[in-house]
């Protein structure tokens, strides 16, 4: 157990230590593939952040205000679907901003934010805990295959997992059924889950708001070529690239890529990649889920759906499950 220095009375930091393979070493295996991809981490230095702040900002993309509508709508009922006096778990906890709006609602006994990313969730968490100066916060450095092992670092009490911004999307469907089956797998006989998803609907909305007229999302997908260029290093040219967003309607996924606007060579880390003009490197899935598709993934996972909230126009869904 790593303890910062300067931390607050009410917050605890645990390391664990995630083994993952580097940067270069992860890029390189999704770059051999038969269909070129990086993970969608790498949207994420400092440019990217911030060029995703303004993507939640813009009219076309409503999934960010339109769950926060909805937990300001609700958040008392969810609290008591859902229960007081939890210890709340997040995992992938980021900047830790979406659970604020529930805090006050769900008063639990302890908040765990887990994320991969230390050093940015250990100075989120000391601010959250600042913030909140009775809650206890045990912030947790760890990758999701570590949270099964999770269990023995967690404060006594009934666990509640809190799961929003549909990030259960980025996942295939395969790996979100074993996500979620390892939650269910810590969450204990009286757990639950509050989980948040985007819905399927008309492709229109859906390719609006990741295709938005001022390119502030094309600009967010190529910002993760000038990343790998500085971290691994690479000589990946952005303008050789263009930013290609489209609904696979087979799939229910949004699927984002940057597609070669030449043939064109590669270095990347002392590796040389080619692509052919016209060939995408695939960034991100964002998946959407049909009610029926909800709550047939949960009960797949050992979940049942309890309790549902929407938006007016029934965009977003927020789920209450249990074991």
């Amino acid at each position: 157990m790593t303890v910062p220095e300067r931390q607050t009375a009410n917050l605890e930091y645990l390391d664990l230590d995630p083994a993952r393979p580097s940067p270069r070493e992860r890029v390189l295996a999704g770059l051999k593939r038969p269909r070129k991809e990086i993970s969608p981490e790498f949207f994420y230095d400092r440019r990217g952040s911030e060029l995703f702040r303004r993507i939640t900002e813009l009219p076309e993309y409503y999934p960010t205000r339109t769950e926060r509508s909805i937990f300001a709508l609700h958040g008392s009922e969810m609290a008591r679907w859902a229960g007081r006096d939890s210890v709340l778990i997040e995992p992938g906890a980021g900047d830790c901003t979406k659970v604020e709006a529930l805090l006050d609602h769900l008063g639990p006994r302890a908040y765990v934010p887990l994320d991969v990313s230390g050093d940015f969730l250990l100075a989120r968490a000391r601010e959250l805990a600042g913030d909140f100066p009775a809650l206890p916060v045990t912030a947790v450095c760890a990758d999701f295959d570590q949270i099964e092992s999770l269990a023995q670092y967690l404060p006594p009490g009934r666990r509640l997992f809190f799961y929003p911004g549909s990030t259960l999307g980025n996942l295939t469907p395969d790996e979100a059924l074993i996500f979620l089956r390892k939650l269910r797998g810590i969450m204990g006989a009286d757990g639950g889950l509050l989980l948040g998803l985007d819905r399927h609907k008309d492709p229109a909305i859906l390719e609006a708001a990741y295709n938005d007229p001022g390119g502030v999302t094309a600009a967010f997908n190529l910002n993760a070529l000038r990343h790998l260029n500085r971290i691994l290093p690479a000589d990946f040219d952005p303008e050789a690239f263009r930013h290609r967003a489209f609904y696979n309607r087979e799939r229910y996924r949004i699927e984002m890529h940057l597609e070669s606007l030449r043939d064109q060579t590669v270095d990347c880390a002392g590796t040389t990649v080619h692509f052919a003009r016209g060939e995408t490197l695939h960034t991100e899935n964002s998946c959407k889920y049909t009610p029926e598709g909800t709550r047939a993934l949960l009960e797949k996972a050992g979940l049942q759906l309890r309790k549902s909230w929407y938006d007016e126009r029934e965009l977003f869904g927020v789920h209450y499950c249990t074991p």
